[in-house]
Order: C-alpha cells, then structure tokens, then sequence
C-alpha cells in the first residue's frame, strides 16, 4: 500500500493518525519508513540537480561578463585607432552580452530560490523520518544492528546540514541577544 503520492504528503503526514488507522502499526509504519526514505533519495537527487544548475549559471554569468568586458577594451581600442564605426559594433556586443547576462541573472536567481527551497524540503524529510524512525523504536521494535538485513535501512538519515553546529550558533545567538556574552 503506497502510503504518499508526494514529497509534501511525507512532510505533512500524521504518523499518529496513520498508524491508527493501520491494521498492523509495525509492519504499516516500516512501509512508511521505506517510501520516507525513496523520497528523500530523491529530494536528494534534486538538491543536487538544483546545486549542478545553480553553479553551471554562476560559471555562465561570470564567462558573459569576462567577455563583455573584453568587448568594451577593444571598443575603447577600436576609439583610440579613430575607428567609430568599429567601435560601435564592439559596444553592440557588448550590449548583447549586458542583456543576456541579465536574462541569466534572473535564470540565476530562479534556480536559487529553488535549490534552496528544495533545501528546504530535505531537511524537512529527514525531520520526519527521524520522528517515523523514534515513533518504530517506541513501538518496541529495535533497529537492526550493523550486519543485520533488512528489507528497509533503518540506519539514520544522511543530514545535509549540521544540526549540532547550527544549534550551537542559535545559542551564541541567543546569549548575544540577552546580553549574556
């Protein structure tokens, strides 16, 4: 039984009213924990793409720029040689790159927002299958050990970021704020 249909079902799921719902809590919520964890493979894939896309533009941008910039020295060049009319095609050029560098900006910023928002979404994945994962033990279920098979990894989710550190900064933060450093 496929429990979510998408990314957003997983991260908008109510662990509690799917189990009480489920004939078999156990074997309802290792499904749960396996299509959690193909989705966040795949959250994962597009965090990728989105980086790969984001990167490739940032690359495109500065290349258009260096270009443009050769553009404008040799209009300066073509102006000092007294060659107006050469010069003014280097300034068309110029200009042509100037505008598609501002299409590429807006590309830029597009797949940005959507890698972060992608982002976003993993964190927010691996948020709710660590609850499936604490909600399978509770259950009195124990995680199979190192060596052990089982049909779903219950190893813990791949974090992107570093809870840890980012906790840590929140506390600076908030000492900061309080005046306690």
């Amino acid at each position: 039984m496929s429990y979510f249909s998408r990314l957003t079902d997983i991260v908008t799921c109510n662990l509690t009213a799917l189990l009480a719902e489920a004939a078999d809590p156990v074997a309802a919520l290792r499904d749960i924990i396996s299509e959690m964890r193909e989705g966040l493979a795949g959250a994962k894939r597009s965090v990728a793409t989105a980086t790969a896309s984001e990167a490739r533009l940032t690359g495109e941008i500065e290349a258009e720029r260096r270009a443009a910039e050769l553009w404008d020295e040799r209009a300066r060049g073509e102006l000092l040689r007294g060659k107006e009319s050469e010069a003014r095609d280097c300034l068309l050029r110029k200009r042509e790159l100037t505008d598609l560098i501002a299409g590429l900006e807006q590309q830029h910023r597009a797949a940005q927002a959507t890698k972060d928002h992608l982002e976003t979404m993993q964190r927010a994945l691996e948020a709710r299958l660590a609850e499936a994962l604490r909600r399978y033990e509770s259950l009195g279920e124990t995680l199979p050990t190192h060596g052990e098979t089982s049909v779903v990894d219950f190893s813990p989710p791949a974090v992107v970021s570093d809870p840890q550190r980012e906790i840590d900064a929140d506390l600076e933060q908030l000492k900061r704020q309080l005046g306690l450093k």
